[in-house]
């Protein structure tokens, strides 16, 4: 197996690949959560490298060797602007692997955490990709950066937005938000994986989600899996883990099954 450490269109990012792979591998956009990196989700790509599949491990901005110094408040008074580049740059390394690997197969998606967020965040918008897996990722933009704001308020920072600034970000961010408009899913293979004493992303509203999902999957129910562990919090489980590995290893290496 080999790990490269490399940069894409000005993008950092680890490469790790199969010894035997080829040019015509599958792929899979791997993003990490806050305040992690690109090298903590190493364990990730390897159960999937080993089943065939190229991973890339993306830099989140303002994160790991893109860091600018800042604390974990200043960090969190930029979630959004981190999201928001991350699932840009998702398109950028669409763009860099169909240069890179004309021949490439498959593409799919996955994320912990605020990269499960964005995972949500591309399956909105991009229709390229063939299969996502979203671990502790909630689709609710709008109502989770509601829900920041009060809490950040309630904690007594200021956050720098003007209420016209604030109303544009909201605006924004409603065009990712897949609790408005589940359509763009399009049937396509996604495993959600979350823990039910998660306080960091809450699991109800993923739990809601995938429900009212349930219905729109109901001639493919198979291409919608869910593990809810009743006793884990915000950590992923090593069976969450693996399960998300088969998972993208299954839909990505079949070219039946999409």
């Amino acid at each position: 197996m080999e790990i490269r450490e490399e940069r894409w269109a000005g993008i950092p990012l680890l490469h790790i690949y199969p010894e035997t792979g080829g040019e015509s591998s599958p792929v899979v956009i791997f993003l990490h959560g806050f305040t992690s990196a690109k090298e903590h989700n190493l364990h990730y790509a390897y159960n999937m490298a080993k089943q065939g599949l190229r991973v890339i491990l993306p830099e989140a901005h303002l994160h790991g060797e893109r860091e600018e110094g800042l604390d974990e408040v200043q960090l969190s008074l930029r979630f959004w602007e981190i999201v928001l580049t991350s699932i840009e740059e998702v398109g950028i390394l669409k763009e860099e692997i169909g240069r890179r690997y004309p021949k490439a197969g498959k593409i799919g998606v996955a994320g912990t955490s605020m990269g499960g967020i964005e995972t949500l965040g591309c399956l909105k918008v991009y229709d390229w990709i063939d299969c996502a897996a979203v671990m502790m990722g909630t689709p609710g933009y709008v109502s989770l950066a509601k829900a920041q704001m009060a809490q950040y308020e309630a904690k007594g920072f200021e956050i720098p937005l003007t209420p016209d600034e604030r109303r544009g970000l909201l605006e924004t961010l409603g065009k990712f938000d897949l609790t408005k408009d589940r359509k763009p899913l399009a049937g396509r293979p996604v495993y959600f994986w979350h823990g039910e004493m998660d306080e960091t992303v809450p699991f109800k509203p993923t739990r809601n989600f995938v429900e009212a999902l349930r219905e729109d999957y109901r001639e493919a129910p198979e291409r919608l899996k869910t593990r809810y562990e009743r006793q884990a919090g915000h950590a992923v489980s090593r069976t969450g883990m693996l399960e998300c590995a088969d998972w993208l290893a299954t839909y990505l290496n079949d070219v039946a099954t999409v």
